[in-house]
């Protein structure tokens, strides 16, 4: 256990043994953890939330506790603003709440309960929410008891498998954030995204296969690994569109998958791509969107018979300009029906992106209010996958 510190703080002595017993503790060991931190860092009470899948509530790990909603309670702001946000609890005590991250990726919140919070409770705290994001990520990899405890409903097969293969939702370093979202949560088909960082490169990818069963979730599981592959092997977005179609033509030949795949120069700002069958990006400047900005003419989807590809993919180039944000989306967005039976429509859908990016929202927080609002025009049911991608090039902002 943890032993008491000078004048409560957190020396190198107690960091190491916090360290070692945070390393040790099982998944759900951690709330107990966390509450005998509590007096250490000088606070009445710790709890430990983290976001469910779908980004609505955030969750706490100990029993008895009320799932906090994300839209209206002041966690939640910590939570959309990666901030820190405090208010009154009642009997003379204070709230503060953390964000909990791993890079550029929100997992929930820290709060915090005191009967006063100063800078050195802060500070301690959010050596802790640090500490805590670590011990999240790594810990849930080889266990399932944060999976179960975030899932609000049973997974279907096809959804369990791509998700098995997503990389987490936002990935970013000093100029490009890459984040995206996925619906319906628990019945993904044959939708998916990737996105990696190199030194000076940001790798996107969208894929929606045919179908919307466990065969599609095959095709585009098949597909992921091509192109992981193939990028690993520092392939040309050419030669990894021909990797995938070799793939699927050899192991799925009934299958075909529609996507982009895209490389960002994050110090030049030159956006490349393949679109292969796909809707076009669009790109978003100044809160508005470029019509037509990115569309090109349509190649055939990926896996398709070669009679089709009577010549190598083309590749494009577009030089951005700082600031602008590039998003990529599966036809279920726009084909998706609202109320009445009317199709949702590509307009609808510009000027619902407008309305989430304006003022200045994150990327991440962006595309999560987007997603929302396509859901709750459709009454929180899709007729087909969605998937949204939203890239934004920042250099010097």
């Amino acid at each position: 256990m943890v032993a008491d510190g000078p004048r409560g703080g957190i020396d190198e002595q107690m960091l190491e043994e916090l360290l070692a017993e945070a390393h040790a503790a099982s998944p759900m060991d951690l709330p107990v953890l966390v509450s005998r931190l509590a007096p250490l860092v000088g606070a009445e009470r710790i709890d430990l939330y983290l976001v469910d899948l779908q980004q609505r509530l955030l969750v706490p790990l100990v029993d008895g506790l009320p799932p906090l909603d994300i839209d209206s309670t002041m966690a939640g702001r910590a939570y959309r603003t990666l901030g820190l946000r405090m208010e009154e609890t009642g009997h003379e005590r204070l709230a503060a709440w953390l964000p909990l991250v791993d890079g550029a990726e929100r997992l929930g919140v820290l709060g915090v309960t005191a009967v006063r919070v100063d800078t050195a409770l802060m500070r301690r705290c959010r050596i802790l929410a640090s500490l805590l994001s670590m011990v999240v990520v790594s810990k849930r990899e080889y266990s399932d008891a944060f999976a179960r405890h975030t899932r609000l409903e049973i997974m279907r097969l096809p959804a369990e498998l791509l998700r098995a293969f997503l990389p987490p939702r936002t990935i970013a370093n000093r100029r490009a954030t890459s984040t995206a979202v996925l619906e319906p949560a628990y019945q993904l088909g044959g939708d998916a995204f990737d996105h990696s960082l190199t030194e000076s490169t940001l790798h996107t990818v969208i894929l929606d296969a045919m179908g919307h069963d466990l065969s599609s979730g095959l095709a585009t599981a098949v597909a992921m690994a091509a192109c992981r592959s193939a990028r690993r092997a520092d392939a040309d977005l050419p030669e990894m569109v021909d990797t995938i179609d070799r793939a699927l033509a050899r192991w799925l030949p009934e299958q075909y998958c529609t996507g982009i795949l895209a490389r960002l120069d994050t110090d030049e700002g030159i956006l490349r791509w393949c679109n292969c069958g796909h809707p076009p990006p669009l790109l978003i400047r100044d809160e508005r969107v470029l019509e037509d900005a990115l569309e090109r003419p349509p190649e055939p989807p990926m896996g398709m018979p070669s009679e089709l590809l009577a010549s190598p993919r083309t590749l494009h180039e577009e030089r951005l300009r700082p600031g602008d944000r590039v998003l990529l989306y599966t036809d279920g967005v726009t084909e998706s029906r609202i109320v009445g039976d009317v199709e949702f429509g590509l307009e609808r859908f510009t000027d619902t992106i407008i309305r989430a990016t304006a003022a200045g929202t994150m990327p991440a927080e962006a595309l999560r209010q987007l997603i929302h609002s396509l859901l709750a025009r459709q009454q929180d049911v899709l007729r087909d996958d969605a998937t949204l991608v939203l890239v934004e090039w920042k250099p010097g902002l």
